[in-house]
């Protein structure tokens, strides 16, 4: 074993659990401590800021300077309690990483004497360089300008010694440059939009809330042995290595007993994220060795998405206290699960009815129906955006492998539901006591909320009383599907309502208008409703039999961004115009190139300088055995096996070799060409052809090279963890 590799495993099994500080026994007595809540808020601001700050988040009032100055004063003062001496914007440009500078609010007076000073100028805008940010052509690069804006739907917290504020990121030109703001946006459209479809039901209602819930999947291995491993700390995945004799195949990991220095870490993970309001509930081992889950309670989207982003941060901070090391990768080991994160969402009305709850009434029942019917025609128009939202390049290798949902975007609802819909669709509605406010459609039972099993192959499955895009990667930022989901959700909702309208204004009766929309929406979309398995060939070619896509090129699916359809339901509803869009798709591609040109260079560089010398100090070995038989003037046979491995090894080195120079080469025609959708193009498919080359080519001398010799942590070090 070579030293690197030995030093790596001596130091990953002494390891021990470190121990954690609770602040109290109680969750309760700590949760949200360090957070700038309801709370914080009656004890460091008047009523009248309070009712500012509400009336922003509920209502998207402006907050006035003087009122800013208030508000910034009383989290100024909470904040040093808490021990903080700066203050950041925290925001979420387009790297899909998160982004914060921090200032102090000590101030001189002079040569002797400070202050500490924070004003609501600070509090509600700042101006960050942007040109360093991804921006797609947005800004030229000596244009530097960029701005940041108070969220105060999301509240302020304090990490460390400094006071974060959440913010927007927008150009000069008013452009956006994050996530953030074009996800506010589609939460306001959903909830007009939603909010009129409502009304059709019950007048009463006059919000309605996007809700999520984010279960985050992630690995964790030993830094000893991460730090051993180029290709995990340049790039987040194994690019090589040979599976484990054992890996999740007796499905012994699952909800399995967590191993106490995991169970150490997960703590103390949850106890840093409860301090941050981050509302932790669940905890448990995931199929692959060394993989785990953890889940939230579900929150209003745009919260949820920032605590999402916080938790990675807390996530991968609190790992290296106890010696580990978070991979957040969707695949960062080939062979057995991959990580995703699922985004559970839902609406909620202000009168407390989740409108994807099946209800108990025919009248209930209808309204469920109505968004729930919606909801699948706007993922049936716009399947290929979904499918946009969610691609990338570490994204591609988990889709359709391992229990990852495919690239084809199909609901499955459950055989109840299917029945019902299938009822509905067939027969007549009959109206009793318009008057009343009440309808019975035939042939519509009640629903149970679990009306069905799960069908984990399915990228966006209902579940009880939600719907679960499964598809969204373990790193991505959750705006991009979430803007789109809301985006074509309410733009359907809204088309649904005008159609209503008219319906009602020519004279028809408004249920039986709404049952007959309803109708025809269940014949227009039924075809990307799949109850079956989502991992089987047939399912590939019955869905091409349906007319649906299966984009599996990243390049392929990003391009949809800008495509007309895409530009008409982003733009005519003021989610992201033209400029924004193509901008978006560039730094999306550019995201794409970059990464692989990354993998690309790390794996030559591995087969290089660790694989090829490696065989070839086995190949030496094995010749001077060889010989030395030989020269003892023993027959060829008693040393045929040596033989047969020293010519085995020899051509897999020669194939290593060989694809490692066709790669490199193609990289430089990749690099040269014009623009970053040629670019892309030829990352995606003259580059990465030569990945699985060279892999298979390695992974076979592993198993043929002596253990000794083999300078990498393999699979069945890198995944136990102990």
């Amino acid at each position: 074993m070579t030293l690197m590799r030995f030093k790596a495993l001596e130091t990953a099994q002494s390891r021990t659990p470190v121990k954690v500080e609770f602040p109290s026994p109680k969750i309760s007595d700590y949760y949200g401590m360090n957070v700038f809540g309801e709370s914080a808020m009656r004890q460091f601001l008047g009523k009248e800021a309070i009712k500012a700050i509400n009336d922003a988040k509920n209502e998207g009032l402006k907050i006035d300077r003087n009122m800013a100055d208030v508000i910034a004063t009383g989290m100024k003062q909470w904040s040093m309690s808490k021990g903080a001496t700066h203050y950041s914007h925290w925001f979420q440009p387009l790297t899909g990483a998160t982004a914060e500078k921090h200032d102090a609010f000590f101030e001189p007076i002079d040569v002797t004497s400070s202050m500490e000073r924070f004003s609501g100028n600070a509090l509600v805008q700042q101006e960050p360089d942007a040109s360093s940010f991804p921006s797609g052509g947005l800004r030229n690069t000596f244009e530097a300008r960029g701005y940041t804006a108070w969220d105060p739907s999301s509240p302020a917290f304090v990490i460390g010694r400094t006071l974060c504020i959440p913010t927007i990121f927008v150009s000069y030109t008013g452009e956006a440059l994050d996530f953030k703001a074009p996800l506010l946006k589609s939460l306001h459209f959903m909830d007009t939009a939603a909010t009129a479809v409502c009304k059709l039901f019950d007048k009463n209602v006059d919000k309605v809330t996007t809700s999520l819930g984010i279960e985050q999947e992630y690995f964790l291995i030993d830094e000893a042995l991460y730090y051993a491993r180029p290709d995990l700390m340049l790039t987040g995945r194994t690019l090589m290595g040979y599976s484990s004799a054992k890996g999740q195949q007796l499905e012994d990991h699952y909800f399995g007993s967590i191993p106490d220095r995991v169970m150490a870490y997960m703590a103390d993970m949850e106890t840093e994220a409860l301090k941050l309001g981050i509302p932790l509930k669940t905890r448990h081992n995931e199929v692959a060795p060394g993989q785990f889950e953890c889940a939230p309670q579900f929150e209003e989207a745009n919260l949820a998405v920032d605590h999402n982003q916080l938790l990675m941060d807390v996530m991968e901070k609190v790992a290296r206290r106890h010696h580990f090391k978070v991979l957040l990768h969707e695949k960062p080991f080939a062979g057995i699960n991959g990580s995703g994160k699922h985004n559970n969402w839902s609406l909620i009305t202000s009168t407390g009815v989740n409108l994807l709850s099946p209800g108990k009434t025919p009248l209930n029942n209808l309204q469920f129906l109505t968004f729930f019917i919606n909801t699948i025609k706007a993922v049936d128009d716009h399947a290929d955006l979904m499918r946009a939202s969610i691609a990338s390049a570490s994204n591609q290798y988990r889709l359709g492998a391992n229990e990852a949902p495919p690239s084809i975007i199909s609901i499955f609802i459950g055989t109840q539901l299917s029945n019902v819909l299938e009822s509905f669709e067939n027969s007549l509605s009959n109206s009793e006591d318009n008057t009343g406010g009440s309808i019975h459609v035939n042939k519509i039972p009640e629903i149970l909320m679990d009306n069905t099993d799960r069908n984990r192959t399915s990228p966006f499955a209902f579940t009880g009383n939600k719907f679960e895009f499964r598809a969204v990667g373990s790193q991505a930022n959750c705006s991009s599907p979430m803007i789109v989901l809301n985006t074509i959700v309410a733009d359907r909702l809204k088309q649904f309502k005008a159609e209503v309208d008219s319906k009602v204004q020519a004279g028809q009766n408004q249920e039986e208008a709404i049952v007959e929309i309803l109708r025809r929406y269940v014949k227009e979309s039924k075809k990307v409703i799949f109850e079956g398995n989502g991992y089987s060939d047939e399912w590939a070619e019955e869905a091409a039999r349906r007319g649906l896509s299966n984009i599996k090129d990243v390049p392929t699916a990003l391009h949809v961004y800008t495509s007309e359809k895409s530009k008409k339901v982003f733009g005519e509803n003021n989610i992201l115009n033209e400029r924004e869009l193509e901008a978006r798709y560039e730094i999306l591609l550019e995201d794409f190139v970059k990464k692989v040109q990354i993998e690309s260079r790390v794996l030559g560089d591995m087969a290089n300088t660790y694989i090829i010398p490696a065989a070839i100090s086995f190949q030496n070995k094995i010749a001077d055995f060889a010989t030395n038989m030989k020269n003892l003037g023993l027959p060829e046979e008693d040393y045929k096996v040596a033989l047969d491995a020293l010519k085995e090894s020899a051509s897999h080195v020669s194939t290593i070799k060989t694809a490692v120079y066709k790669m490199v080469e193609e990289r430089k025609v990749a690099n040269n060409l014009p623009n970053t959708e040629e670019k892309a193009d030829a990352y995606s498919q003259k580059v990465k052809q030569y990945f699985d080359v060279i892999r298979k080519h390695s992974d076979k001398l592993e198993r043929i090279v002596e253990d000794a010799q083999w300078p990498l942590p393999k699979y069945r070090e890198l995944l136990f963890v102990k």
